[in-house]
């Protein structure tokens, strides 16, 4: 950052705080000052207009932390959380306000600087990235073929694509299994200024850890015993275009030390070798993990989740998206059907509607595997019913039965009445139903409940 940024830093343990300040005023960065509440910061904000804010998620507050960094995200203002709490469903929530990076306690000195470093390096190619993308025409059919849909929450996804795909920023694609994150990589790199060298793909959920260091840097002959001639790695082979890390979160901790150090230093070290080979290789990685918690609780590398998580993009589970199941049905539908040989068959009003109901823990790959099932047994030109597995199933045994999505809005909207339309804070609906307030917004929203339900 340069010296004529600004930072708040928001943080009620005062020997936290003011090493915080320390670190920062000695490396040269300018201070807002210390706010131990959120009150206090809101009027620190009003007075000082931070270039950045550091903010405690857990503050021993009425208001918490991440409270204040959904005010931050309506304002425009980037942060940065700090927090020592690795619990899951506050890691979920934190995570919903779009925070620039995201500091374990306790840290060193150098982490909150590279986390500073790659914070507004992601801010900045972020918004020089939507001023590019301005020019370019938002058609998703023909900007992304391949990817089926056109409902909102993958929409958002794909402008995220357009923003990143012409940089040469890092990206982490994050998401449940299933959610098409090797899809979504392939169309970052054919809209990249790299798409005329090809992918090359790594599964690092599937190299033994023996093979691990060959196959991504490669070695000379003689290195180690089996190895008769040289091999050239993975990162060399990307030389000029685009390597895709799946399964990131997989990577044992000695290799995230070595990979680290190639995405530092830009140049890979064979096994054998007297000299580093230099590579130019843009890095889109996919996990299905919470990186953040995966810092927290010691198995991922702080400063590497930094050198990746430069453009977050989060693929939507097929649950959340299921204004798409039919285009995708469509899709599987006619693939399979022209590989069989068959007719393209039709999918009954009651059939498609027992998919739009089904909870898809496996994602699209659970549903091209039931559509592909079906296409094989079907005989008829019509498919009347799917074998969905029972126990996910609706359950559809009596018509008095609620379905999921209707239990779960009846369930809140008793809550809300509860108490008295409140969400959060102290005796809110979110307390009650033991969830972060945040997931409850976007629950009601997700429901058509209005905010002032009472």
């Amino acid at each position: 950052m340069s010296l004529k940024e600004k930072i708040l830093i928001v943080e009620d343990e005062f020997i936290v705080a003011n090493d915080l300040r320390i670190m920062l005023a000695k490396a040269g960065y300018t201070m807002c000052g210390i706010a131990s509440s959120v009150e206090q910061a809101r009027e620190l904000i009003a007075l000082k207009d931070p270039d950045w804010v550091l903010l405690d998620i857990t503050l021993k507050t009425p208001v918490s932390g991440i409270e204040l960094a959904k005010e931050l995200f309506l304002q425009k203002k980037p942060f940065l959380f700090i927090s020592a709490n690795t619990n899951q469903a506050t890691l979920e929530a934190a995570k919903t306000t779009q925070p620039y990076g995201f500091l374990v306690k306790p840290f060193r000195e150098r982490d909150l600087l590279v986390m500073l470093d790659i914070a507004r390096y992601r801010y900045s190619a972020e918004h020089s990235a939507v001023q590019n993308n301005q020019a370019v025409v938002s058609d998703d059919e023909n900007n992304f073929p391949d990817i089926i849909g056109k409902g909102l929450a993958l929409k958002k996804a794909l402008e995220k694509i357009r923003a990143v795909a012409r940089s040469n920023s890092s990206v982490l694609l994050l998401g449940e299994s299933g959610t098409g994150k090797e899809r979504f990589a392939q169309a970052v790199h054919r809209a990249s200024n790299r798409k005329n060298k090809p992918l090359v793909t790594v599964n690092c959920a599937a190299l033994p850890l023996s093979l691990l260091e060959s196959e991504l840097f490669g070695h000379e002959r003689g290195a180690f015993t089996g190895a008769n001639q040289k091999r050239i790695g993975k990162f060399e082979q990307a030389n000029g275009s685009t390597i895709f890390l799946d399964e990131i979160g997989e990577l044992p901790l000695d290799a995230q030390v070595k990979l680290l150090r190639v995405l530092q230093e830009r140049e890979v070290p064979r096994l054998g070798g007297d000299m580093p080979v230099p590579v130019d290789v843009r890095v889109i990685a996919a996990t299905n993990r919470n990186l953040e918690k995966e810092v927290a609780e010691g198995r991922f590398r702080l400063d590497l989740y930094y050198r990746l998580n430069v453009f977050p993009i989060e693929l939507p589970p097929l649950r959340e998206r299921t204004e798409d199941i039919p285009p995708l049905a469509a899709y599987f539908l006619k693939k399979f059907a022209l590989m069989l040989g068959k007719p393209v068959p039709e999918i009954s009003k009651e059939a498609m509607q027992s998919l739009m109901e089904y909870r898809w823990p496996g994602n699209i790959r659970e549903l091209e595997h039931i559509i592909e099932r079906q296409v094989i047994l079907t005989m008829s030109n019509e498919i009347t019913d799917f074998d969905l597995p029972v126990h996910l199933e609706k359950n559809t045994g009596s018509t008095s039965f609620e379905t999921m999505e209707q239990m779960e809005r009846n369930h809140i909207m008793n809550a809300l009445k509860l108490c008295k339309g409140r969400v959060s804070g102290a005796n809110g609906a979110a307390e009650i139903l033991g969830l972060p307030a945040q997931t409850v917004y976007s629950k009601m929203k997700k429901h058509g409940i209005e905010s002032g339900y009472k």
